[in-house]
């Protein structure tokens, strides 16, 4: 039975177009094509990155945060109570007004004060600030080492500045070694974002996230297969250009410097709209719906891809969304929060009218809006 689900899993049609099967795509003559057991390194790679990640953020990013003077938010702790405990922990986070009139009966407390317990309660397990501060600065410099090093590995390439060479003599195109460290980098780095995001800051948009590693993951792994390299080059470089500026705008808004965190949000909002919503649908989607048709009839593994790159463009719609609704927000009205944060809670709404720049001294505002992966 394996040995059937093998030879279907890898069956040449699948993965490759008419008239061209494995053998044609084994090294030979100084070729050297991508293989399909080279993909099992991103895990060390994943977890290499855990390790440098956990080494930048406590003996780089929280020093600077100590230097910068980014503290967490001093809170209530909730006082012990077993029966809210119990509920909060097995139950709902967040009760339900007939609960709340019912946890009054258990435990002859008042409806505010139990309103205010959950209200603590959840606060405790929200991330601080400077875990926030840490997160955002580790990505922004990954990002950033991640695109200058597409940059380097694609800038002197033909098919940077003329798409129809991405298909030039495919499948049989030899893979280079900046091709392979770049794609193992940034396999890595997403699988590390995946294997992190229990403990990571949790936003509205988890399960948003979790479709976009696995969609990048799959499209990664399927094109490092089918020798997509190229292309996949290209995608990879256009995403890291954007979220350079997302991250590093979190970072100076933390660190309230508010008004470069404006301006970089503001060039971030430009580019990620260029970017994912001109660049990548009406160019790279384009070149990989298109100019295939012109040398090969479609085959399973192309629909697959080009479906695989539409679910990542609809979730940039919905990014796209979130960011235009913050941008109008931004222009008309006062920003008090984040529609992706899990923001820190009040007892009371007088405390946010005593001092309305508590929301962006505990990191919410607009530059944390969008995760723009």
């Amino acid at each position: 039975m394996l040995q059937t689900v093998g030879e279907w899993l890898w069956w040449e049609r699948l993965w490759l177009p008419a008239n061209v099967s494995w053998s044609d795509l084994e090294d030979s003559e100084g070729r050297v094509y991508a293989k399909a057991s080279q993909l099992y390194a991103a895990l060390p790679c994943a977890l290499c990155l855990l390790l440098v990640r956990y080494v930048f953020e406590r003996y780089l990013a929280t020093p600077l945060a100590d230097a910068w003077g980014i503290r967490d938010r001093i809170r209530q702790t909730a006082e012990p109570n077993p029966t809210l405990e119990n509920y909060f922990s097995h139950q709902a986070r967040l009760p339900s007004q007939a609960d709340v009139r019912s946890l009054c009966k258990k435990t002859s407390w008042s409806e505010r004060s139990i309103q205010v317990w959950f209200r603590r309660r959840r606060n405790q397990e929200r991330p601080g600030l400077r875990k926030r501060f840490c997160e955002a600065s580790w990505r922004c410099s990954f990002y950033f080492f991640a695109f200058v090093s597409g940059v380097l590995a694609l800038y002197d390439k033909p098919w940077l500045y003329n798409l129809k060479e991405v298909w030039a003599g495919f499948p049989k195109q030899s893979m280079l070694q900046s091709q392979y460290w770049y794609y193992l980098l940034e396999m890595g780095f997403y699988l590390s974002l995946l294997l992190s995001l229990t403990f990571d800051v949790k936003r509205k948009d988890f399960r948003e996230q979790v479709i976009h590693h696995i969609a990048t993951l799959t499209l990664l792994s399927f094109s490092w297969i089918s020798n997509y390299i190229r292309i996949g080059t290209l995608v990879m470089a256009v995403h890291d250009s954007a979220d350079i500026l997302l991250e590093g705008a979190k970072v100076f808004n933390y660190a309230k410097w508010h008004q470069t965190a404006d301006a970089m949000f503001v060039v971030f909002t430009v580019l990620f709209m260029a970017t994912r919503l001109v660049i990548f649908p009406f160019w790279l989607i384009h070149c990989t719906w298109v100019y295939p048709m012109e040398q090969f009839p479609p085959f399973f593994g192309y629909y697959f891809f080009n479906v695989m790159l539409v679910v990542l463009q609809m979730l940039h719609l919905y990014w796209a969304f979130l960011i235009s609704r913050m941008v109008y927000k931004f222009i008309f009205a006062k920003l008090e929060g984040d529609d992706r944060s899990d923001e820190e809670e009040y007892d009371s709404d007088s405390q946010r009218e005593i001092n309305p720049k508590l929301s962006h001294i505990n990191g919410a505002g607009a530059r944390d809006r969008a995760s723009g992966h």
